[in-house]
């Protein structure tokens, strides 16, 4: 028999994308790509919120890591609210380390300064974006949420978790949600209901 304190489903490898009804402001019309979740609790990356004024190429300068081209632009992702000064990278699972947790569905997460100099130097990940901070649920906390319908489910797909149009991400992850049921692929907000059965 199952215990009571494990997760309904694990939601590893999905989107939890924010309901237009979500209470906590932090996440409003955020798109989080769950990493882990199972007794322990959840993590996940917000991959639609950028750091401002913080490309990649800064980072690697703070970090003291030669970079043969000084022009990387790419954005920085803030991650979560849960320790903001921690970067961990979300990437392709071409690339792998001994701490290297992979994710179902072809995606990685890694943190190290290691994969930032392989990055740096043209050696890592097809595709990574370095997040700092990320999202974090304690045991249960994430499946409560879920059942006070704060989150909508979203399969992911590494195509929206590596798009860098930050402000349609929310928008098309609530498209593919409504394009399961046959009908214009457009997710209707007057239609969705936020009611969590109670009286």
């Amino acid at each position: 028999m199952m215990s009571g304190s494990s997760p309904a489903a694990s939601l590893v490898g999905r989107f939890l994308v924010a309901a237009p009804s979500m209470p906590d402001e932090r996440f409003q019309k955020s798109v989080v790509f769950i990493c882990k979740h199972d007794t322990e609790g959840a993590l996940g990356i917000i991959v639609n919120n950028a750091v401002n004024d913080l490309p990649l190429g800064q980072v690697y300068k703070q970090l003291g890591i030669e970079v043969p081209s000084v022009s990387d632009n790419q954005p920085v992702l803030f991650g979560g609210p849960v320790e903001t000064s921690r970067g961990l990278v979300l990437h392709s699972a071409d690339y792998k380390r001994e701490e290297t947790l992979l994710i179902e569905g072809g995606m990685a997460l890694t943190a190290s300064l290691e994969i930032l100099k392989d990055m740096a130097g043209g050696h890592g990940p097809k595709q990574a974006w370095l997040a700092l901070g990320h999202s974090g649920w304690a045991p249960g906390q994430l499946d409560r949420e879920m059942q006070d319908n704060a989150w909508l489910v979203v399969d992911a797909n590494p195509a929206l978790v590596f798009d860098a149009d930050f402000g349609a991400k929310w928008q098309r992850a609530l498209d593919m949600l409504g394009g399961k049921g046959g009908g214009s692929g457009r997710f209707d907000l007057a239609s969705y209901s936020h009611q969590t059965g109670r009286a």
